[in-house]
């Protein structure tokens, strides 16, 4: 197939999964094209079947807000007509599901132009969520939903929050976040960075994010306070955002300067997860949770919130352990209880990595994908 694929690509779970998606499709024989105002953050190496088209968007002095959506739409119906795309696949309903709608009719309607160019939406949660911060995008949220040709959600929780939200006549097919499980796991490089980060003895706990409130990254900073006064211990940060300020400020306020890393953005996340013992997850709420699956495919045991689609993937007290948002005692008692049993600790790992293998595994997942697509495609003939 010849698809098109739409994200966000810039670091957040929708931009990995569209992107890691999109490679492992190409992986497997299929025509992959990008479009997006920027490379996608993980699209490091070249590939024959991968292709990105840039988004330019014109800088008129009469639009104070540059109008990316149409331009989106403009370069979405070019591509598929010029490499003769199956299908439009966009992550997030707002604004890409309303561009690849355009790009539709254009296809349809255009000068010479007879054909139905089908789009596949897949909402990630801040689409969804989003109409209940503001009720005004409620209405072409809605819209660009039911005019999709087939609908997927990551999570069962959101799945039901989209029929609660918009009410919509659609199919939400849920097909959950992946990981790929060759990629992500104990390997030589483990070893290598727990030497670069920690002392022999000390544990290592880990956090992954864009470091948006949401995250509740001043959670990680207090639960590993209480962490590090029982067991030596060393915090690495991976990511930035708007954040990262504040949880820095936070650690020179308890000195714990040399206790804890922040490494940035990180391009190679699959080469440092291996080297962390626990993750902290203290999100107010996640749709699926992909920073967990992707540690714990790499046998790190997380301790995240019970909110959103989590539960989904985390079984409490088996492969990992769920709070409530905000308890920053009950994370920390968890960690703490986990970090002090070698044995369970391991054992814990080789849960975490069993569940990603059985059920996450990429190669279980995108399978999905390719029957969605070629129902859409047979809907669509």
């Amino acid at each position: 197939m010849r698809i098109g694929i739409t994200c966000y690509p810039t670091y957040g779970g929708s931009g990995v999964v569209a992107t890691e998606l999109g490679i492992e499709l190409a992986q497997r024989g299929h025509q992959v094209h990008f479009i997006s105002y920027s490379q996608p953050i993980r699209l490091t190496e070249p590939h024959p079947n991968i292709h990105f088209h840039e988004v330019e968007v014109s800088r008129y002095p009469l639009f104070e807000y540059p109008p990316y959506d149409l331009a989106l739409a403009t370069r979405m119906s070019e591509v598929a007509e010029i490499y003769n795309l199956d299908l439009l696949h966009v992550h997030y309903a707002i604004p890409h599901s309303v561009s690849a709608f355009l790009a539709r009719e254009m296809t349809a309607f255009g000068p010479g132009r007879k054909r139905h160019l089908p789009f596949v939406t897949t909402l990630h949660g801040t689409d969804i969520t989003l109409v209940g911060l503001d009720r005004s995008y409620l209405p072409i949220t809605r819209f660009s939903i039911e005019k999709s040709d087939g609908v997927t959600a990551i999570s069962h929780y959101l799945r039901e929050k989209t029929l609660q939200e918009f009410e919509v006549r659609n199919e939400v097919r849920v097909i959950p976040n992946f990981v790929n499980c060759d990629l992500y796991r104990r390997d030589i490089h483990a070893a290598r960075y727990r030497a670069e980060w920690a002392k022999e003895g000390e544990r290592i706990v880990t956090h992954l994010s864009n470091f948006r409130p949401v995250k509740r990254v001043p959670d990680v900073i207090e639960v590993f306070d209480r962490i590090q006064k029982q067991i030596p211990a060393k915090l690495v940060m991976i990511g930035d955002g708007p954040d990262r300020s504040r949880a820095e400020w936070m650690v020179v306020e308890k000195k714990l300067q040399d206790r804890v890393l922040f490494l940035g953005k990180q391009d190679e996340v699959h080469e440092k997860l291996p080297a962390a013992d626990l993750m902290l997850m203290p999100s107010t709420l996640e749709s699926f949770g992909l920073a967990a699956l992707e540690a714990m495919a790499c046998e790190v045991v997380p301790v995240a919130t019970n909110a959103g689609g989590t539960p989904e993937l985390i079984d409490h007290g088996l492969d990992g352990f769920l709070t409530e948002v905000g308890d920053i005692d009950a994370m920390a008692k968890y960690s703490i209880e986990i970090l002090s049993d070698d044995e369970k600790l391991r054992e814990m790992g080789k849960m975490a990595r069993f569940k990603a293998q059985s059920t996450y595994c990429a190669s279980k997942i995108i399978p999905m994908y390719e029957d969605f697509y070629r129902e859409v495609l047979e809907r669509a003939s």
